[in-house]
């Protein structure tokens, strides 16, 4: 069975976009971008809410003068599978997309169950369905050094969830990289 894992930048105060809706501060360096193409290279699948998918869906075309980290991060991104949850999507841009109207946690069961790489599901409004339907089996927070002061939250506020660290690392841009496993 496949692993569900959240992967996503946040502030050190939790949001992953602050007040106005910027992330300006949480673009990774090629070095954390390395660790994320590990991570894409891993997944067979990527689950996002629509405003995420949007954000991500330019990896369909990198854009020119990316690194060559960035290069490969795109490619891996377009041959995995997506899936948007959206009620407003009529269509999607980018190949190997498909569009569901509601988050349905025993298909992503079923996913999992029947995937052989894993999943990794993105967004923090979708991840919260996914978190509160006890489906994710791995978080990875990538904690900018910075304090937005509200926005949108990484997490939920109405989920308790005991985690076991297994893995953490620095980078030399101040952001720490936090694996977690539910107990």
């Amino acid at each position: 069975m496949a692993k569900l894992v959240y992967g996503i930048n946040l502030s050190v105060d939790g949001y992953v976009a602050d007040a106005e809706g910027r992330f300006d501060w949480s673009v990774p360096t090629d070095e954390l971008h390395a660790v994320f193409n590990d991570l894409i290279g891993a997944t067979g699948t990527h689950l996002y809410g629509r405003r995420m998918y949007e954000v991500m869906s330019s990896w369909e075309a990198p854009p020119e003068g990316s690194s060559r980290i960035e290069q490969e991060f795109g490619r891996l991104w377009q041959d995995s599978d997506k899936v948007v949850y959206s009620t407003s999507l009529a269509a999607t841009p980018t190949a190997r997309t498909r569009i569901e109207r509601a988050f349905d946690p025993e298909a992503v069961r079923s996913m999992k169950a029947a995937a052989s790489r894993d999943l990794l599901i993105g967004g923090p409004t979708i991840a919260a369905e996914a978190i509160r339907a006890g489906l994710v089996d791995e978080y990875l927070l990538a904690v900018a050094p910075v304090v937005v002061g509200g926005g949108l939250r990484a997490l939920p506020d109405d989920v308790r969830l005991d985690l076991d660290l297994i893995e953490e690392r620095r980078f030399s841009d101040g952001v720490v990289l936090l694996r977690y496993r539910p107990r």
